[in-house]
């Protein structure tokens, strides 16, 4: 899916109608099947922007085009169709405590299917075999028939990021999807993530805070502070001082941003974002 937002400001999701915008006047182009990552500092506006490209939240200014259609000109069905086809991704996903996570993983295609189907499934699950392999992606098999409350934060995290792999669509949205998660798991997330986006075809746009991983994983890089983009480069023209530049002044410096030279990812191959 293509996406194009042109001067766009927003609030996050969370704050007052009175409250200053975090995302200001940003131009952003995502061309279908794309995977960009988008760093910087908290509060930079990076969630604001997933729910603005997930048609979560309306801009307060300015024009959010998905396949050159500005959804929300759409009537309420045509709407609802166009968001069937994203998947936003929360940093907490949204899993009830008394959930087992074979109904939670499945409930990533309620867009795809019927009412009743969808109220059966409760009950009875199809497709176990569908989220049985989801699962395994991240490890997470032998938690098919658990209680989501029995899971640790980090497994939470991986169910929601299973749940992405179901729901069929030409848009993921994922923000920040490592945070409950050691390195390994990490790496492991994101290898996934990306490899089953280019295997649906599907645009990828992802906030991190693991600048390392970001570079090594995403052929492009967007760099944001204070609700604005500052840079927008390929993964192998992100310098060391590019990203001091970034993180400048902040009180505590992101830990992952102690990395030397070879950190780098080399320039990747570009590919042509509920």
């Amino acid at each position: 899916m293509k996406i194009a937002l042109h001067a766009v400001s927003g609030r996050h999701p969370a704050a007052a109608t009175a409250s200053a915008p975090a995302l200001q006047g940003v131009d952003l182009e995502v061309r279908a099947g794309e995977q960009l990552a988008v760093i910087g500092p908290s509060g930079a506006g990076k969630t604001t922007l997933l729910h603005l490209m997930a048609c979560a939240l309306r801009p307060s200014s300015g024009t959010v085009l998905l396949e050159g259609r500005n959804p929300w000109t759409l009537g309420g069905r045509d709407l609802r169709r166009v968001r069937g086809r994203l998947f936003l991704a929360p940093q907490v996903p949204p899993l009830p405590p008394r959930q087992r996570v074979v109904t939670a993983v499945l409930a990533g295609r309620l867009p795809q299917v019927s009412l009743w189907h969808s109220l059966r499934s409760l009950v009875y699950p199809s497709g176990i075999a569908q989220a049985d392999a989801a699962l395994s992606r991240f490890d997470l098999s032998d938690k098919l028939f658990a209680r989501v409350d029995r899971l640790s934060g980090g497994e939470r995290q991986r169910v929601g990021l299973a749940r992405a792999l179901l729901s069929q669509a030409t848009l993921l949205l994922v923000d920040e999807p490592l945070s409950a998660l050691d390195p390994a798991r990490g790496a492991q997330a994101v290898a996934t993530l990306t490899q089953a986006a280019r295997e649906a075809g599907a645009t990828l746009v992802a906030t991190l805070h693991d600048v390392p991983m970001a570079l090594q994983n995403f052929p492009r890089i967007v760099g944001m502070r204070a609700g604005q983009v500052v840079f927008d480069l390929p993964a192998g023209e992100v310098t060391p001082q590019l990203l001091q530049e970034l993180y400048a002044q902040e009180a505590q410096p992101e830990p992952s941003l102690a990395f030397e030279e070879p950190a780098v990812a080399p320039r990747a191959v570009a590919m042509t974002c509920r």
